[in-house]
């Protein structure tokens, strides 16, 4: 009698997963998601059409097909939230950060994909972060700047994409060093002859491969947490993107997402 009684106990103190394996059910990893309640969904969707930003100019999150398609895992969440909300997705397209920030703030957007940072926490709710990415320094071949403790000094011009997440951190961060804020492609902070230029790790290796008077610095400046966000005081909906996030990584779909788009190097944000 004692032994089947803590059966039973054990039985009913089993992880879902473990349930599901002894059942030959598929096991969910994670914790469960939080139902879908009409106030969530006015929360994030209150027009009826799910509004996302979709930040196109940072490559590691977005690609753009052949035929103009946006795809990544940007997309593929934004897309898997609209699923679940069950309502009509709208992705609006941007080429920087600070556009989709501006999109929210207007209104126009009910969900950004941002950087986590205290200018854009003032009016952002966001989640704990699911990818981690890296800011690094991109010098001219022959500079003589070695590393990155050599970077912020008088004379020294950053080049950094405008309103950027590394724009912010280097904007409160920088004692000496000057930032030159551009709205283009790399080739135009280049053709500036500054002394730095900073980016997301991945596109300035590839402008690196691309263009042999370019060298990137050894290790990163900063760690951009890439998150998820809606308008602050959107409580219901805030609480629901969180948990939303923390199941697809703990689930693997942000992982396999990467993996899809190719994005090897970008980490998956560990459990908040």
């Amino acid at each position: 009698m004692k032994t089947a009684a803590l059966a039973i106990v054990a039985f009913l103190l089993a992880t879902p997963a473990a349930i599901a394996q002894n059942t030959n059910a598929p096991a969910q990893r994670g914790t469960p998601m939080t139902a879908v309640t009409p106030d969530i969904v006015k929360n994030l969707a209150p027009t009826g059409t799910l509004r996302l930003g979709i930040n196109a100019g940072n490559p590691v999150l977005v690609q753009i097909g052949a035929g103009g398609e946006l795809k990544g895992v940007t997309v593929d969440l934004a897309r898997e939230l609209g699923r679940r909300l069950g309502v009509p997705v709208e992705l609006k397209r941007f080429d920087a950060a600070g556009k989709s920030f501006e999109g929210l703030k207007s209104g126009g957007l009910d969900i950004v994909f941002l950087a986590i940072e205290p200018v854009r926490a003032a009016e952002v709710a966001f989640t704990a972060p699911y990818v981690i990415i890296e800011g690094v320094y991109m010098v001219p071949t022959d500079s003589g700047i070695k590393s990155n403790d050599e970077v912020d000094r008088s004379g020294i011009r950053i080049g950094v994409n405008k309103a950027s997440a590394y724009d912010l951190f280097l904007s409160r961060s920088l004692k000496h060093a000057t930032l030159v804020r551009g709205e283009g492609s790399f080739d135009e902070l280049v053709g500036q002859k500054l002394e730095v230029v900073a980016g997301v790790k991945q596109p300035l290796a590839a402008y690196v491969k691309a263009h042999s008077d370019m060298r990137l610095l050894d290790g990163r400046f900063m760690e951009i947490r890439q998150a998820m966000g809606t308008v602050k005081g959107r409580d219901a909906g805030a609480r629901y993107l969180h948990a939303f996030i923390e199941e697809l990584k703990a689930s693997g779909f942000i992982a396999d997402a990467l993996k899809r788009s190719n994005q090897p190097d970008a980490a998956v944000a560990p459990p908040a």
